[in-house]
């Protein structure tokens, strides 16, 4: 099994849902680096479950431990190890579920792949696994703010059929953005995604939704052709995240409905260097940044488990009827703003550290 991403700044996670602890191994991080527990803990903080009433009932405290790599508050440049407890887990709730596939996750695919599957929660393809992803990625965050003033910021942009308006991603802030618990900086949309929300859970039902980001000051340059666009990394970063199902960058699919013409982003000089009038390229033409913002949007889906019964068959083909126990998410968008932001951190640090390389 591929638990690792990245070339040169490299996460390994490890742990699943219902075990005693989930964390990462972090390699390539730079010596000399100021870093504590504190640094990384603020974006375990937004991620961690049992925040509001629009999430899962599960109560983690998700404190990180650092186990390697630093010391007197520097990194060393050696591999950083961190871990985060397990201690709400309740395997005891999936009992009953165990040898009926649950429709739509990935009971049936992990043992149709390894021959077994973990018993519950979901092991490895729980949301559980990226608390490793954004511990790490909290740490690029920090490289990348430190050494090139990138700033990351992820909102909720849909809430099933609901949409925010007139976001301003040139300004946005993750203090805007974390203003509702929605994570939505639109307030009539927040408002009305919150009803959504709240309705599906109410229902014991589930609803998607679809996550916008901005990187803001990459550097022009970064990115390698022609397998290993900027692009195709993150994409690569955001289609690896537990029900994300659709990935999009710049004018994305809404580009393909236009002539050139239109689509096209004129060049322009700005504060003594060449840019772009317009930015529906998302800030990476040919698969290298242009040093304009880096935009893009994922699409996640409902919740695979629901509390609704549901006509099914076990492992067997015997015909069953699932109504999932265990403490799930009505819709995951909120919590997943954090764990897009550390992933798209991933992404650019791996490309600094490798255009680095051409210095």
């Amino acid at each position: 099994m591929s638990s690792s991403f990245g070339t040169l700044f490299k996460v390994t996670t490890f742990g699943e849902s219902h075990c005693p602890a989930v964390g990462a191994i972090v390699d390539g991080v730079p010596p000399r680096m100021t870093l504590t527990e504190a640094d990384i803990q603020v974006q375990l903080d937004r991620r961690r479950p049992g925040q509001n009433k629009l999430g899962t009932d599960r109560d983690e405290a998700d404190q990180v431990k650092l186990l390697s790599g630093v010391e007197f508050g520097k990194t060393l440049g050696s591999p950083i190890g961190l871990m985060v407890a397990n201690k709400d887990q309740r395997p005891g709730d999936y009992g009953s579920m165990s040898q009926i596939p649950r429709p739509s996750h990935a009971d049936y695919t992990y043992r149709a792949k390894y021959g077994t599957h973990a018993s519950s929660g979901g092991g490895r393809s729980s949301a559980r696994e990226t608390i490793g992803r954004v511990a790490a990625g909290a740490i690029a965050e920090k490289f990348l703010l430190e050494e090139y003033g990138i700033e990351i910021v992820s909102w909720v942009s849909s809430v099933g059929a609901v949409d925010a308006t007139g976001v301003d991603m040139e300004t946005l802030t993750r203090q805007q953005v974390d203003g509702c618990d929605v994570r939505c900086p639109d307030a009539v949309a927040a408002e009305q995604m919150t009803a959504e929300i709240l309705a599906a859970r109410e229902a014991k039902d589930s609803v998607g939704g679809v996550l916008s980001c901005v990187c803001r000051n990459v550097p022009a340059g970064w990115g390698e052709p022609a397998f290993d666009r900027l692009e195709a990394l993150m994409a690569h970063a955001m289609l690896s995240l537990p029900a994300s199902k659709g990935f999009e960058i710049g004018s994305g699919f809404a580009g393909a409905r236009q002539r050139g013409s239109v689509h096209n982003d004129p060049f322009v000089m700005k504060n003594g260097r060449l840019g772009t009038e317009t930015n529906r390229s998302g800030g990476v033409q040919g698969g290298i940044s242009n040093g304009e913002p880096v935009y893009f949007r994922v699409a996640f889906k409902p919740p695979a488990t629901i509390g609704q019964e549901q006509q099914t068959v076990d492992f067997d083909g015997n015909p069953a009827v699932l109504a999932a126990k265990g403490r799930h998410d009505p819709c995951v968008v909120a919590r997943a703003v954090p764990i897009v932001e550390t992933m798209a951190a991933l992404v650019l640090a791996d490309l600094a550290l490798i255009q680095r390389m051409r210095a």
